[in-house]
């Protein structure tokens, strides 16, 4: 029995690796850069090489971070850390010793409380933004596509949309924050004297140009043009500006015709060379270009940052432009890390609770067995002919001795330093309210 009840002890183990901005360069976190299309696999593959248990598992990869969020049963989440670490070390190339070092580790509410905060915007390198509550989303609905999303994972990830509802309803998080788009354009607007002369190229059409596209517009450049590998998803972001549409193919021999370059897309190696900057440089008879490479892994080769005539910008370095001062901010902030706290509170509670699930079951369980054992044992007196009352009093006795019996029992063998804390537990759990008099 005492073997049984020691598994019943432990609450269920919640976990994240989180490869992020704050704790890996650009470069490094281009390593382990994960598609939508590549998540169900790497998913799969995962559970496959932690051979001992499948864990629930989901992954968040995003330009500024790379996560891992493990939910496994009692026991089994701090053995799965070092070999989920040397999974996602692989992937990159990387040792594992190596990737701890840029790597945090959360556990239990340190891993709801940094889910809830990243939920909520303010883990992101523009505080507030809200593009990385629908980033979340979709890694969920990945996991679950996947089957690798179970109840606890579940619970964390609608509790911590939850979280981040309430934390832009009732803060100004999101009012204070400056975009990505909104920096580049105030860096490109340090360089030229006049946006609405410039000609601007993006390459790609995903949600990250589209915004800056929109940003840029706002400012009426010269001319826009739109790179992207697929003409028809080019055709319909170039709709929204009056801009033209080029093949990615064309790009090394129109360089030279752009005086900004955005780019943001989903390819695993640098779409533009240090050669292709470099002849498009000549034919510009050293006009300078503004590059702007918002892309993990990245679009650009980062050479191309040592030409003298080239000013580009990574995301990390946008992160220093973006403003992160001033006391309303500040007060925002606390507002919505009470919120945030308030809802780790909660989760772990859950969690815990959850933890107490297969003993309440196992105690109903033992319960009705007993139940029925004495009912069927009192329909046995009453057929051989004893009274009603005499099989109810015989009932009552034998299943109020079971029910005591394993309470008293361990209170007659617990030795001295155990004696005072049974004796606590017994009374809390049999003399509640009024009790008999002695």
């Amino acid at each position: 029995m005492e073997e049984g009840a020691e598994s019943y002890n432990h609450a269920m183990s919640v976990f994240a690796l989180s490869l992020n901005h704050h704790t890996a360069p650009v470069d490094l976190r281009g390593r382990f850069a994960f598609t939508l299309e590549q998540i169900p696999a790497a998913l799969h593959g995962l559970r496959a090489g932690l051979q001992r248990s499948a864990p629930e598992a989901a992954l968040l990869s995003t330009c500024n971070r790379t996560e891992l969020y493990i939910a496994a049963g009692p026991g089994d989440g701090r053995a799965l850390v070092r070999p989920t670490l040397e999974w996602l070390a692989s992937h990159g190339q990387v040792s594992a010793d190596e990737l701890l070092r840029h790597t945090h580790v959360l556990e239990r509410q340190e891993a709801a409380r940094h889910a809830f905060r990243v939920a909520s915007g303010l883990d992101s390198m523009v505080l507030g933004e809200a593009q990385i509550l629908g980033q979340m989303k979709q890694a969920v609905r990945e996991a679950d596509t996947a089957g690798t999303l179970g109840t606890t994972l579940h619970q964390l990830f609608q509790r911590s949309f939850s979280v981040a509802k309430e934390v832009r309803t009732a803060t100004e998080i999101g009012a204070h924050s400056i975009s990505m788009a909104a920096a580049a354009v105030r860096l490109a607007g340090q360089l030229f004297e006049d946006l609405s002369k410039i000609r601007i190229l993006f390459v790609g059409a995903g949600e990250m140009i589209e915004l800056a596209a929109t940003h840029f517009a706002a400012r009426a450049p010269k001319h826009i043009t739109i790179a992207n590998r697929t003409l028809e998803r080019g055709e319909k972001l170039a709709n929204q500006f009056g801009a033209e549409v080029m093949r990615l193919s064309d790009l090394p021999a129109r360089l030279h015709e752009f005086d900004a370059v955005i780019s943001c897309t989903a390819s695993t190696l640098p779409l533009i060379g240090l050669g292709a900057v470099e002849r498009a440089l000549k034919l510009r008879r050293r006009r300078p270009i503004f590059m702007v490479d918002l892309a993990v892994p990245r679009d650009i080769e980062p050479e191309v940052a040592q030409l003298d005539d080239v000013y580009l910008y990574t995301v990390d370095d946008l992160a220093a432009v973006v403003q992160t001062a001033g006391e309303k901010r500040q007060a925002a902030v606390a507002q919505a890390e009470a919120i945030i706290e308030s809802g780790v509170q909660n989760f772990v509670h859950w969690l815990d609770q959850r933890a107490t699930v297969p003993l309440i079951q196992a105690v109903n369980a033992q319960a009705e067995h007993w139940r029925q054992t004495e009912v069927a044992r009192a329909r046995k007196l009453i057929a051989k002919g004893s009274s009603t009352d005499d099989a109810l009093d015989a009932l009552a006795r034998s299943l109020t001795q079971k029910m005591l019996h394993g309470a008293l029992a361990e209170l007659h063998n617990a030795d001295p330093q155990q004696r005072a804390q049974m004796i606590e537990a017994v009374t809390r759990l049999f003399l509640r309210g009024d009790t008999p008099s002695r």
